[in-house]
């Protein structure tokens, strides 16, 4: 078969089952031999990934595969040991003081490019939490082995959990993602990770003074947990098509990660994919003012995927309870040092006091801060759109008849991740569970939704329903709940015959 050694002007690629996307002219000048195009069917976006950057994905996911097949024969207590060693150098004040260094000059290094930083930076907390998962992992008894049997006469069928595979990660610049991805060695996997590049820095000096020296330590394979040590997106996109992977995560943006979990979905790898984030608050006409005052404090004290997002308020009581969730949201923004910024959807406007339309504030953002209007009006078919904020609490509100509405408008337009109702009715708490189709749902705040917070254990990824249930597990994705069964047949007598 004919390989493709350069891209003649004009080409077009066949995406959808009959569509044609056009090669890009830059992509078109770049290729040269030994490149390779992928095609997302599901947009159309023609993707270059050069040799070298295929290569490094190769090979990294050929050492991880190797070592799934030696962990099959290792005992649990190096995995316990793993985790144990992993834990103790990051608790060693001079090697986090060194991962703290090179953490200053990625955000440095990231706030000069107007990036994003409120993941990246490493704090005492996070070094905290990365420490406690690890050694929840090892206190965890190891999930694998017997789930249940069948007794047939003169012969037995066991079912066992085992490894599942090579897990590849794309994760975005979050350094503490190393530790918690780590998790999947509990349950027999091997990973592949690719960190984002503002985060690349950090994630070395993770994997260089902490991560490596406890595999070697505690006797794991060399490839148990590979690092894709590469910048570029095309890595990302080499990796999630090989086939040997047994699972794809991506967690990120959401134009990135849906890139990513097309290309995975074409070569036939199941895929977790953690993208638009954002949670809903409701609140129906019973809601006490103080309980909503609270959720909606205690929902934005940073930006992350569970941030409160869009706030849907009863008409009946919507001037008093936007009062409410005015100054929760003003409280914040004083404590962040930053203000707060409310988007209300056109219709909405009557319960928001008029200034706050016409008076401006100082606002952090990725380039700096800037002079913005505390409130803006928003197209409603803008409601789902998630705010992606530094240190200034932003939030969209809208009006509704009653919980129902807000249900309705949840399945509509939120990516079907977390819905929270304020509500003295508990009939109505139930018709709300029910109505929303939502893995996480709550009564108050939305910043519960965590695997490490809620369930004592790190998670791997959180997944939303945009794209579909998920088939048998949570919507927290943790290192114990990537397995499969094996059966074993155990005959007593030889002379069975169908």
């Amino acid at each position: 078969m004919a390989e493709l050694t350069s891209i003649p002007e004009g080409m077009q690629l066949l995406y959808g089952g009959n569509k044609l996307a056009a090669v890009p002219e830059d992509v078109r000048a770049a290729f040269r031999a030994g490149d390779r195009l992928a095609v997302v069917q599901r947009s159309g976006d023609v993707l270059h990934i050069p040799a070298a950057q295929w290569d490094l994905a190769e090979e990294a996911v050929a050492r991880a595969s190797a070592a799934f097949q030696e962990l099959a024969a290792t005992p649990d207590e190096n995995v316990t040991c793993f985790f144990e060693r992993f834990a103790a150098r990051l608790a060693d004040d001079d090697a986090w003081a060194q991962i703290a260094a090179q953490n200053e000059m990625d955000v440095s290094s990231a706030t000069s490019r107007g990036r994003s930083t409120t993941r990246l930076k490493v704090s005492d907390g996070m070094r905290r939490d990365m420490i406690d998962g690890l050694r929840g992992w090892a206190q965890m008894a190891p999930p694998n082995g017997p789930r249940g049997s069948v007794e047939h006469e003169g012969w037995r069928i066991d079912e066992l959990r085992s490894g599942y595979g090579v897990v590849g990660f794309v994760f975005e610049g979050r350094p503490n993602v190393l530790a918690d991805g780590v998790g999947v060695l509990r349950s027999g996997n091997t990973a592949v990770m690719r960190i984002g590049s503002d985060a690349l820095g950090t994630a070395r000096s993770i994997v260089e003074l902490a991560l490596r020296p406890a595999v070697k330590e505690s006797g794991l394979p060399e490839g148990a947990v590979v690092l894709l040590d590469s910048a570029a997106h095309a890595a990302g996109w080499a990796m999630f098509s090989n086939p040997l992977l047994g699972l794809a995560i991506a967690r990120g943006s959401g134009p990135a990660v849906l890139t990513l979990g097309s290309l995975a979905t074409q070569a036939g790898i199941p895929v977790s994919m953690h993208g638009t984030g954002g949670a809903w608050i409701v609140a129906d006409e019973t809601a006490s003012a103080a309980d909503l005052r609270a959720a909606v404090f205690h929902s934005v004290d940073r930006k992350v995927c569970n941030s409160l997002n869009v706030l849907c308020l009863p008409r009946s009581r919507a001037a008093e309870l936007a009062a409410e969730a005015i100054a929760a949201l003003e409280e914040r923004g004083a404590l962040l040092g930053h203000g707060y910024k409310l988007h209300v959807v056109e219709g909405s406007e009557a319960c928001v006091p008029t200034e706050l339309f016409n008076e401006t504030a100082r606002m952090l953002r990725a380039e700096g801060e800037v002079e913005e209007p505390i409130a803006e009006t928003l197209p409603a078919d803008e409601l789902g759109r998630e705010w992606e904020w530094e240190g200034t609490p932003e939030v969209s509100l809208v009006v509704v008849e009653d919980s129902v509405e807000g249900a309705r408008l949840f399945n509509s337009y939120a990516p079907r991740f977390i819905a929270s109702l304020i509500s003295e009715d508990p009939e109505v708490h139930e018709r709300f569970f029910h109505m929303v189709d939502a893995p996480f749902v709550g009564n108050g705040f939305t910043r519960w939704v965590d695997g490490q917070y809620a369930l004592r254990r790190p998670e791997l990824g959180l997944s939303n329903w945009q794209y579909g249930r998920l088939l048998g597990r949570s919507g927290i994705l943790s290192g114990d709940s990537i397995y499969s069964v094996r059966l074993r047949a155990t005959q007593d007598r030889p002379d069975i015959h169908r």
